[in-house]
């Protein structure tokens, strides 16, 4: 290649990086914003009230999903680990202990803890990327 087909390349990859650095920043800017608003403050408040206490009252029932998980976390315990549900949830703070396959149910939440420790249940689904 050229001195000039690089230097060509140089700057398109550059212009890239600028353009998609500020796309980030202006969706950043505007979630920022949404999520500022006193009532979705309100209402995700509500949410988290009602998750924590679905996850207490399933607690009794699904210790032992998350006391495995915790033994797999321990044991750095990989195999087990894939055959617990797929949707982690990092990114909300949720980490899921319920086998896989669950999630496909209408009458089971994804059941787990939060970034509290807490037993937290939800409905629904929250990708990880």
């Amino acid at each position: 290649m050229t001195g000039d087909r690089l230097e060509e390349q140089r700057v398109q990859a550059a212009v890239r990086r600028h353009v998609r650095n500020s796309a980030f920043a202006e969706a950043e800017k505007v979630i920022s914003f949404a999520l500022s608003d006193p009532q979705v403050q309100e209402v995700r408040a509500r949410i988290e009230v009602a998750e924590t206490q679905l996850g207490r009252e399933l607690c009794a029932r699904l210790q032992p999903f998350q006391d495995r998980y915790e033994q797999a976390m321990r044991d750095s315990d990989a195999a087990r680990l894939t055959r617990i549900c797929p949707g982690k949830h990092g990114r909300w703070g949720r980490i899921c202990d319920l086998d896989v396959g669950h999630e496909t149910s209408m009458e089971e939440p994804h059941w787990g803890h939060n970034s509290e420790g807490r037993p937290i249940a939800w409905v629904g689904s929250a990708p990880d990327d």
